[in-house]
């Protein structure tokens, strides 16, 4: 197990980076073009643990996947109906993405399948996927929840479907806002008898919906609802080439150490720029951010360009709503933000945050204060007192094994007033290998430490 130290830095943080690939898009890409007609193309591929558990799972269930090993695969998709059995259990890892999306993908299977994660990944809840899709007729077993009666963990057992029937039809309103739920009810979608048709209460993520279009699905959106009528023929889905986008999760700790470090100015590349997923870019021009944005084009739908940012002073603001939902997965880094901003910063809905690779509000608090910041837990939210002139106070704390917290601290530590260290680090490879060199690049100190 290694941990970073980080020696604060006294100049100023400089230059123009590439991020890995956008994850969420990642799953979805390597997913639909394993159920695609042909043989699809997928560039700039990161190799975050993540995206390489799903890239595992596809390969267990049959199709056939050439790496070159520089972020070039080469997907030879079996239609809708060529998935087999796997030989032995899926593992997951840590990836809740890969679990959820594959649920509604093996929950059309004319067979059985089992899939496991590790500790974290299977204390997380999954009936809030498992329900929806058994409402349509698929068969999901899991582990009782052993702290939330009624729910269910991993390992889940999923089908069979018995011989010659298919998932009905739906029409379903989800309860909470969650682009993983939505995604993986879609996906069962195009193997269904009829059409699939949804709601939620605020718009989470759309890369589902906008890779499926782009491949010739039928699919319309209507503001927070969407329907989706299964193709006619297994090999309807058409094979596809798509330069990845970089993640917008992973550029924020760049951007948001700039905001931090005196005088710095960090541009990132062809970062995606997906509308549903921009609360990050609302966060920082509502904290006083110096954000510049030039749009570079799209690919499958998804708007992409650079994103540039200069230190200048923060100010304190409400972060609730639909911006917190855009912005669920960079609330961690948003506190960093929030710890440097003049004023009192406040976090609201993201309950969410509780149930992820660890309960992130609780963890957060704990990383906050200990790099001298004073913060409020609540129920669904954290309110953080902006300490935004002289330094933190260097610390040594744990990541509870998530990266994004991992990121987080790693960033808080170049603002300290001595040496820190962020133990438990090897998380960081679930969604950003490269974290390290790329913070070198930018001019900081980072050490690993084994």
């Amino acid at each position: 197990m290694s941990s970073l130290r980080i020696i604060p830095t006294d100049k100023p943080l400089l230059g123009r980076v590439d991020v890995p690939s956008d994850k969420s898009i990642s799953h979805r890409a390597l997913i639909l073009a394993a159920l695609a007609h042909g043989q699809s193309r997928l560039k700039r591929f990161s190799y975050g643990e993540d995206n390489v558990r799903t890239l595992g799972a596809l390969r267990a269930l049959g199709v056939t996947i050439q790496d070159d090993a520089e972020g070039t695969l080469l997907v030879d998709g079996v239609g809708l109906d060529g998935l087999r059995e796997p030989g032995t259990d899926i593992d997951c890892g840590n990836s809740g993405t890969t679990m959820r999306l594959l649920c509604g993908v093996l929950s059309a299977q004319p067979f059985r399948s089992r899939m496991i994660g590790d500790a974290s990944l299977s204390g997380r809840p999954m009936q809030r996927v498992a329900e929806p899709l058994s409402l349509r007729g698929a068969v999901i077993r899991g582990q009782h929840h052993p702290t939330k009666p009624g729910d269910i963990t991993a390992p889940l057992d999923i089908g069979p479907l018995l011989s010659g029937r298919r998932l009905s039809e739906i029409e379903y309103t989800l309860p909470i806002a969650s682009a993983q739920v939505k995604s993986a009810l879609l996906l069962s979608g195009l193997f269904a008898s009829g059409p699939t048709v949804l709601s939620e209460p605020l718009l989470s993520r759309d890369h589902t919906e906008r890779m499926l279009l782009a491949i010739g699905v039928s699919l319309v959106t209507l503001g927070t609802s969407v329907r989706l009528d299964p193709p006619i023929h297994p090999q309807a889905l058409t094979a596809f080439d798509v330069d990845l986008p970089g993640d917008l999760s992973a550029a924020a700790f760049p951007l948001v150490a700039a905001a931090l470090v005196a005088g710095s100015n960090v541009t990132t590349l062809r970062t995606g720029m997906n509308p549903s997923r921009t609360g990050l870019i609302d966060v920082l021009k509502s904290l006083n951010a110096h954000l510049v944005l030039a749009p570079r084009g799209s690919v499958l739908n998804e708007p992409l360009g650079e994103l540039m940012v200069k230190q200048q002073q923060l100010r304190a603001a409400l972060i609730a709503g639909e911006m917190a939902t855009r912005a669920i997965d960079e609330i961690p880094i948003i506190c960093a933000l929030a710890a440097r901003a003049s004023g009192t910063t406040e976090i609201a809905d993201v309950a969410e945050l509780r149930v992820k690779e660890c309960d992130r509000l609780a963890t957060m608090a704990a990383v906050l204060s200990a790099f001298g910041v004073d913060c409020e837990e609540r129920r669904d939210g954290l309110v953080i007192q902006g300490k935004p002139e002289g330094r933190l106070r260097a610390a040594q704390v744990t990541s509870q094994g998530d990266h994004r917290i991992a990121m987080t601290a790693a960033v808080l530590a170049l603002v300290a007033d001595g040496p820190s260290t962020i133990d438990d680090c090897d998380c960081i490879a679930t969604s950003f290998p490269g974290f390290v060199a790329t913070f070198r690049k930018l001019g900081a100190n980072i050490e690993i430490v084994s």
